[in-house]
């Protein structure tokens, strides 16, 4: 069994994160500056060294302009079927 910070399920969520911030064409820093935050709580998450929750998780696609559903939809598939909390 994985742990939950280098799972890959937490790794696909992380590198569909910066995909989508990269595809919307915004920095860290302009994510950042939308978001209302430093870049480094940016670079934190998009690392996975800072986890987020639901909540966290639709205001960051809001901010990049990206679906939720899809991106957990997508992450859904990476998550291995004997991950445990």
């Amino acid at each position: 069994m994985s742990g939950t910070i280098r799972s890959s399920g937490q790794q696909a969520l992380c590198k569909k994160l910066i995909s989508e911030r990269q595809a919307a064409g915004l920095t860290q820093i302009d994510l950042a500056k939308k978001l209302r935050c430093h870049q480094s709580l940016i670079a934190r998450i998009e690392s996975g060294e800072r986890r987020i929750d639901v909540v966290e998780l639709i205001v960051l696609c809001r901010a990049i302009g990206c679906q939720a559903d899809e991106m957990l939809n997508e992450v859904a598939q990476s998550v291995e079927p004997e991950h445990r909390l």
